[in-house]
Order: structure tokens, then sequence, then C-alpha cells
């Protein structure tokens, strides 16, 4: 749908976009956001639900919506004001949960009543001990709540934030239950946290009983497939540090670490980060929308390794959302957002879907990027790398630096095939408190590349992909 401008069940399409569709929060008493965070489809329907930035900021304007294959837009009934970004389906009562909604298979709407106040959630997600009957929700401020999905009774279990040591403006993004624990994911990264002074982003989890922190840096999107799907019971989770994007990957009672490239630094704090997503598109095909672009993730592991990760494009778009429908792929959006009216040039707060298919997302950017696994880090001899994805650019520069008094080797390893089998490609000298450029060969790839240092430094290793 890309490019084009045609009409549609008498309505007119620009780009995959229909403005008629557009979704508006008011302009009176505050000009605050509005944005799409979750879309599902369900009963026939695409069901969707906008938020604002806080109930206190906001009027009416926002809530749940229903399109159907008409495009035809209606907002129900029993929509509420708020910030909500979560979805799920419930598949042993066979319900969607989205927002503070359950909605069952004929599309009747209930709404956990207790769940409509000031509580921005973010997740739900499924329950430890009792799934048949009982779900867990998550608030951007940590708030942790269980609910009964039959009787909608919500009972608070516990404050996230204070068993997870966040000291300031908690911004929880996501939450997903899987091998017998729940992990959550906190997107907190400000101005401190760049300079090293503070480190309150997390990446954590809880068995039912103890949490424990997996990692202490920015994490927006975590995920993996239910047990007994198949294909792999792995646990991903997308992040960022100052280094560069992070796939995390639980697997065999372990995580691993993989980097991936940033296509854009205008996601790089806590408020910016709007709900970068980890999701099935087709069928049984993964993308990751994470620090500007998406890539493509195989659902399966093998050998308990990841293979194929590979970029798709860069893009600036803030998704809240994105799902197939109708053969379709549905991008939610936000388009506009004058908090506070913190922007003089932004007026009415509004948002909007694109609807093209899964192969139009290669005609929005080419792949382009930059990150590695160090910046300013130290490293230890002899210790390799996390590896960072090669795959997929076209021209490909690596700056290395560190601080020792002596010439540092760097060995580049690179492993061809994807499935983690490393050999050494070449090393690189670095003089005392010295820099190098190395530019790699046209048309060379790999899969995945790291650094061996022969010395104990802080070192910088950033590539540079065009």
């Amino acid at each position: 749908m890309t490019g084009q401008s045609f009409s549609w069940f008498g309505t007119t399409q620009i780009s995959g976009v229909f403005p008629h569709l557009a979704v508006l929060a008011d302009t009176l008493p505050h000009r605050t956001e509005t944005g799409i965070g979750a879309l599902m489809p369900w009963a026939e329907k695409l069901w969707f639900i906008t938020y604002v930035s806080s109930k206190r900021n906001a009027g009416a304007g926002v809530g749940l919506f229903t399109l159907d294959a008409t495009m035809q837009l209606t907002k129900r009934p029993e929509s509420v004001v708020g910030c909500f970004a979560n979805r799920m389906i419930h598949p042993q009562s066979h319900q969607l949960i989205i927002g503070p909604h359950i909605i069952d298979h004929k599309g009747n709407v209930r709404t956990f009543a207790s769940l409509t106040q000031d509580v921005r959630l973010t997740a739900v997600m499924e329950h430890l001990e009792d799934p048949e009957n009982k779900v867990y929700f998550l608030g951007m401020e940590g708030e942790f709540f269980e609910a009964n999905v039959h009787t909608l009774e919500v009972r608070w279990l516990m404050d996230v934030t204070k068993e997870l040591g966040i000291e300031r403006r908690p911004h929880f993004k996501d939450a997903y239950t899987g091998q017998g624990r729940v992990v959550v994911a906190n997107n907190t990264y400000e101005e401190s946290d760049y300079l090293g002074q503070s480190a309150l982003g997390r990446l954590a989890e809880w068995d039912g009983n103890k949490w424990t922190i997996i990692e202490t840096c920015q994490f927006n999107a975590v995920t993996g497939r239910r047990t007994g799907g198949g294909l792999s019971h792995a646990i991903f989770a997308a992040g960022a540090d100052n280094a560069s994007a992070i796939l995390k990957v639980r697997l065999n009672d372990a995580w691993q670490t993989y980097r991936l490239p940033k296509g854009t630094h205008t996601q790089d704090h806590t408020i910016t980060t709007e709900w970068p997503r980890i999701r099935e598109v087709e069928s049984e095909r993964w993308l990751i929308n994470a620090s500007g672009m998406f890539y493509e993730l195989p659902a399966m592991t093998y050998g308990g390794k990841v293979w194929g990760v590979r970029p798709i494009c860069t893009h600036l778009r803030i998704i809240g959302d994105f799902c197939s429908w109708r053969g379709l792929l549905v991008l939610a959006g936000d388009q506009t957002t004058p908090i506070h009216d913190a922007n003089a040039f932004v007026g009415q707060p509004q948002a909007n879907l694109w609807f093209g298919k899964t192969d139009d997302l290669w005609q929005f950017g080419k792949p382009k990027g930059w990150g590695g696994p160090w910046r300013r880090t130290a490293v230890h001899a002899d210790e390799p790398s996390d590896p960072f994805l090669m795959t997929g650019f076209e021209h490909k520069c690596l700056h290395l630096s560190h601080d020792a008094d002596r010439t540092v080797s760097f060995r580049l390893d690179v492993d061809f095939e994807g499935d983690g089998a490393w050999h050494p490609f070449e090393t690189i000298d670095v003089p005392a408190h010295g820099y190098v450029c190395h530019v790699f060969p046209d048309g060379f790839s790999a899969h995945w590349v790291r650094l061996v240092p022969s010395a104990s430094c802080t070192a910088s290793a950033i590539f540079h992909y065009t």
C-alpha cells in the first residue's frame, strides 16, 4: 500500500494510512498525548486502545475502538480514559484482555473497574499458580496486581519499583510469564544514566517468591511462545544501553546476550521510547521493533542458540504495537505529542494506523545503524565480547580505542553461520591510549562478530554500518 492513493470502501487511503481513522485527544483542558498502545484481532474485528500520558492531564477522546472489514471505526461505549498498552489472549477462558477491558469471543466487553483509576497499565501476563482463572497486571509505575478473569476481582500484590530498587521515575514497558517466572522490563534512562551516575533500567524475573535482577539498563519489550507452542520456549527481551541495542534470550535456565545496531538516538530516553515490541506477524514469523529498526527474529531456537536475526529497515516511527489482520500488517501510531504544551509547534494530539504487507517494511529505509559491544567499558584480557550483529548491512567499519599504557591487540572473531561457531578473522593492534579505524572489505559479511582483547583495559568498540 505504500506510495499510493486510492479509495477503499469509499474512503481515501494514502500510503497505507486512512485519514478518517485518526483518533484524537481533546484540545482542552490540556493538550497531552494520544497514541495507540495495543492492537488485537478478535471477534471478527480489529480492536485497539488509545492512551494519554496521564489521566490527570487528559480529557475525552481516547478509549477502546473497533474496526471492521469495511474500515468503519467504532468507539466502544465501555471506553475509559487512561494510559493503557497491554494486551493478551487468555486462552483458558477464550477472552481478550486489552487495557482494563476483558472481551469474550462474541465481542461482549466487561471492565476491571479497579484498574480504571490512575494506573497506567503496561502489561498483562499469565498467572504462575492459577493460570486457568487469573492473570497478572503490571502498571508503568511498578504496581503489580493479580485479577480473576471470571469475577473481575483484583488484588494488589506488590510495588515492583521497590522490589527492584528503582529510586526514581519508574517506567515499566512490558512483562511476560514463561519458564516458571514473570519477567519485567523497565526502561528508565536519563542523563544521569548516560553519565554513569545511575543505572535505573531493569530486566528482572520473579519466580513467585523472590526477584532477581538480570540487567540494570533500559529494557522495553519481553515476550515468548507459550509452553507447548512447538517451536521454542525461549523468552526474548529487547533493550539498550550506551553501546548498542540489546537482545536477551532466556534458554536452558540462563540468559544469553546479543547486541544489535541502533538506528536512532531519538529513543535514548525513558519517555521517548514508546512501546518497542516483539510480535508475531504472518504465521510464526516474528519481528523486533527496537531503537529505530525492525529486525526479523525466528521464533525457533536450535542447539540452545538463536539463528537468523537480520535487519529489515531503519525508521523514525513511534509504533505502539503491530499485528496481522485480514492479510495486512497493521502498525499502531503516535503521531503528535504536545504534552503540557512543551512543544509550541504541535497542536491537537492524534494518532492513526498504517496498513500494508510485511514485505513493505523493506521499503521504509535501508538498514543503517551504529553500536558495538563496548563503549568506555572495562574489558578483560582474553574474554570475548558479546556477539554483535553484522549481517544485512552494506558498508562496515569499526572504531577501536582503549586507555592502556601499551599496545593492545583485538582479535576479531566471526560467526558466519549464525549458530555460535566462532572463527578468528583478523587481529587489530591499537597503540597505547590509541585509536584505530578499521574498514571492512566491500561485500564482507558474517552473521555475528565479536572482539577479544589481549589485555585488560577500558575500551570502546563501535561499528558503523551504512
